[in-house]
């Protein structure tokens, strides 16, 4: 190989190289902007079953993404309304009152003291709790700065889930589209069912979390247990975490039962949390979800840690679905790969060569 042709290979090369790294630094550079357009569209598949839902029932496609608009956000605006000041109220009740429980618990439980004892866990919480509104009040223009982008990003991901709703179909043909024609079918189908899945388990899981919120709620006010309303808010968050989030939100409810009241409503609130993981695991959820996708406890818990470590508590959220849909467009190809060879016809026996008659071989020899 001459110089010259070595030469052009090692520009080309490093051009190529140097492209991709370009595309790859101009990626990271917008991935912010990235997560809000992935979260967006993630939400407008999500709310598409509701949309498809009012358009079988004669409504327009833009009304029927008006309508959905408004009411997620007056069950919004409602929540925040009648929630909230309650909400912020009780949970900072709780929060003046954590030094005060911690050596309530700390006289009921023996471990509990020689571990708080070991690590100097009491100090460490009194302090906090003691200095928790110095650092508010120093860092107002912080948190004025932080709600001010919350509210931006929060904004921008509502207008552009409100395009990705109105422009699905047409985000659903143009993906069509980059597939070769004689498969086109078959890849509307399967963006037909993904679509399906996604919607219908967010939709689901968010239905699961409300039965599961309004449930600790009644069960905590039955029970007497104070700031009944943030720990059902606590559980139903908690609850749309796979996996581990039912147990976390669990925990935190008994922890607060047991320093605030008595040893038999903690008992009896374990009790209750029990029987009704049971019954979400093989009633409700089953019932609710029965149009999603299945999944395995440890495809469920690979994903959800893979979505965690990538995009924290929203990535954990969106990966089980994320997961489902996968599954779903690998299932006919493994359906394929498993299906047996086909058979070969059976081979047809020999034609039989009649043996030659005495007067042709007399013939012959002539």
């Amino acid at each position: 190989m001459s110089f010259a042709k070595t030469y052009r290979l090692a520009i080309a090369a490093g051009l190529g190289l140097l492209t991709v790294a370009a595309g790859a630094f101009a990626v990271y550079s917008v991935r912010q902007v990235l997560v809000q357009v992935l979260i967006a569209l993630f939400v407008a598949v999500s709310l598409d079953p509701a949309v498809r839902l009012l358009i079988r029932h004669g409504v327009r496609r833009s009304i029927a993404v008006a309508i959905i608009a408004v009411l997620v956000l007056a069950i919004l605006v409602g929540f925040v309304w009648s929630l909230v000041p309650q909400l912020v109220g009780q949970a900072g009740q709780l929060l003046d009152n954590v030094p005060h429980y911690q050596e309530v618990l700390q006289d009921k439980s023996r471990t509990y003291r020689e571990v708080a004892d070991r690590y100097g866990l009491t100090q460490k919480l009194t302090e906090f709790a003691t200095s928790l509104p110095e650092k508010i009040g120093g860092g107002a223009l912080g948190v004025v700065t932080g709600i001010f982008s919350a509210l931006v990003n929060v904004l921008l991901v509502t207008v552009l889930t409100l395009y990705f709703m109105a422009d699905l179909p047409r985000l659903r043909r143009g993906l069509v589209r980059l597939v070769p024609r004689a498969n086109r079918p078959r890849a509307a189908q399967a963006i037909n069912v993904v679509v399906d899945k996604v919607g219908g388990y967010m939709i689901g899981n968010l239905i699961i979390s409300l039965v599961a919120g309004v449930s600790v709620f009644i069960c905590l006010i039955a029970l007497g247990v104070p700031y009944a309303l943030p720990l059902a808010v606590w559980v139903a968050l908690t609850d749309l975490i796979p996996m581990i989030g039912a147990g976390v939100g669990a925990v935190g409810c008994c922890i607060v039962a047991l320093v605030t009241g008595d040893v038999t409503s903690t008992v009896v609130l374990i009790v209750f949390f029990l029987i009704y993981q049971q019954i979400e695991n093989y009633i409700v959820a089953p019932r609710v979800l029965r149009n999603t996708v299945d999944l395995s406890s440890v495809a469920i818990l690979l994903a959800a840690l893979t979505g965690a470590a990538i995009l924290g508590l929203v990535g954990a959220l969106m990966s089980i679905p994320i997961a489902a849909a996968i599954k779903v467009l690998m299932t006919p190809v493994v359906e394929t790969l498993n299906e047996p060879p086909p058979r070969e016809p059976p081979a047809e026996p020999p034609v039989p060569i009649p043996a030659p008659r005495d007067e042709d071989s007399s013939k012959l020899e002539s």
